[in-house]
Formats: structure tokens, C-alpha cells, sequence
């Protein structure tokens, strides 16, 4: 035998553990959230007295958003591309605002004598 540790092998909090150990446990209600790609998702929920159930739930195959109506599940959220500085601006002003806008810092430098 190697060191003689009596308790080779156990660990803190180990063995068996029941309901006398934990206590009884909560009565539960099981309720089934659909998504767009037609995934079940089944999360349990504690019966409780006024606790309001979600109305949507996050599917853990897609993440899509899914709800309780089986044949009329929520919509999958629409993603925006990507947009760079120039294209927010470009959407705030027109063509001639951007040229008038211009025009004003050129005749600025120009006065200033930076540029010719």
C-alpha cells in the first residue's frame, strides 16, 4: 500500500445525496418554446403563485428567439452589415450637403493660407 491514506479515492461532499439531504423539491411545470427552424426547447419552470412565464425563449441549437405557439414562431432577429464612419454620415447628409460642407473648408485653409 502506498502512504496508507484511508481515504484515497473520496472527496468533501461526496456520497449519496437525496431529497432528505436537500430537501423537497419544487413542483415544476414543463413548457415547450418553438423557433423558426422548428428546434423544441422544453426549460422547467418552479410552480409558483403569480410567477409570469416568458414569452419568448432563446433556442440553445440556433439562438434564435422561440416561443409557445408552435406554428406561428417568432421571427429570427434581422442582422445589420457592418457599417464604417463614412457610410453613417453619408446616410445624415446629401451629395450637395457634403459638397457645400466642403467648399466652406477649402475656403477656410485658402484664407488661412495652407493650401492654394
Amino acid at each position: 500500500m502506498a502512504g496508507g491514506n484511508a481515504i484515497r479515492g473520496s472527496r468533501v461532499g461526496a456520497g449519496p445525496m437525496g431529497e432528505a439531504e436537500r430537501g423537497e423539491s419544487a413542483p415544476r411545470t414543463i413548457i415547450s418554446y418553438w423557433c423558426s427552424n422548428g428546434h423544441e426547447t422544453r426549460p422547467s419552470f418552479a410552480q409558483e403563485p403569480g410567477l409570469a412565464l416568458p414569452e419568448t425563449w432563446d433556442c440553445p441549437r440556433c439562438g434564435f428567439p422561440a416561443g409557445q405557439d408552435r406554428e406561428n414562431p417568432p421571427a429570427p432577429p434581422k442582422v445589420e452589415p457592418y457599417k464604417t464612419h463614412l457610410a453613417y454620415v453619408k446616410e445624415r447628409r446629401s451629395d450637395a450637403d457634403g459638397e457645400a460642407i466642403l467648399q466652406e473648408a477649402l475656403s477656410t485653409l485658402r484664407e488661412r493660407g495652407l493650401i492654394q
